[in-house]
């Protein structure tokens, strides 16, 4: 509850909000425990389609990651409308103190009531599930457009053709640990790509896009994510290899 440092003014410029920033601070913390989830639930779900386990919809893991999207952005509505409180009593230094909680509610209401499905696209962990879930699920052949009479594309077919993205366009080499490029969408190992974007920034160059014909000319380490459907179709690959050779 903010107070005032000279109790015989009713002044908002003797407002004090650090103790609002500091549980605003810890309030963010949260965060972490909705992204953690977030990575649990995503990798239950790569783990269930690498066993081809059946799920009901009602407990399957994208209702879980919708769950999980749409408390992080109710999270962040409620930390931007107190931020908007804090903003606009420190720049309008009204004489009287307002209703502070009524500000943020109604600033909360406001933002809530502009959700829609579409704001999950700003979510960086749940695109990035999605777009894991289908890669992994086109390495196994299980397409959600599959002919109507049933037959999946041979998925051995698939992993021949997906052998070219398992090597690193910098190192020549299969990949183990592959990250992605959020802009460009190109793979990389990530020790490779990491070194050399830390070579070119150390001579202060822009670092581009290793791969022939990329017009991705400026990357950064904020732009690489993880690419775990990636690494896993090349273990299943591996494994299937070492299997044949026995």
């Amino acid at each position: 509850m903010p107070g005032r440092s000279n109790s015989n003014s009713g002044s908002t410029g003797f407002i004090s909000f650090s103790g609002v920033e500091s549980a605003l601070s810890s309030l963010k913390n949260f965060q972490a425990c909705i992204n953690s989830g977030m990575d649990t639930a995503s990798s239950v779900a790569l783990d269930l389609v690498e066993t081809q386990t059946e799920v009901s919809n009602e407990y399957s893991m994208d209702k879980a990651m919708v769950e999980f999207a749409a408390m992080d952005r109710q999270l962040n509505h409620y930390v931007k409308a107190v931020q908007s409180m804090i903003n606009h009593v420190k720049e309008e230094r009204p004489e009287k103190i307002p209703d502070l909680k009524l500000l943020v509610e109604k600033k909360f209401l406001a933002l809530q009531n502009k959700n829609s499905d579409a704001d999950f696209q700003n979510n960086e962990k749940f695109v990035q599930f999605k777009q894991q879930l289908k890669e992994l699920k086109k390495q196994y052949g299980l397409q959600a457009d599959r002919e109507a009479d049933g037959t999946g594309v041979d998925e051995d077919m698939i992993v021949t053709q997906s052998q070219t993205n398992f090597i690193c366009p910098i190192t020549q080499l299969e990949m183990k640990k592959p990250v992605k490029n959020k802009v460009c969408g190109h793979t990389y190992e990530e020790e490779a790509i990491v070194r050399m974007i830390e070579s070119k920034h150390r001579r202060k160059k822009k670092a581009c896009c290793p791969k022939i014909g990329c017009s991705h000319t400026d990357m950064r380490m904020s732009d690489l994510v993880q690419d775990e459907a990636l690494r896993r179709a090349i273990e299943n690959h591996n494994k299937k290899r070492h299997r044949h050779s026995e």
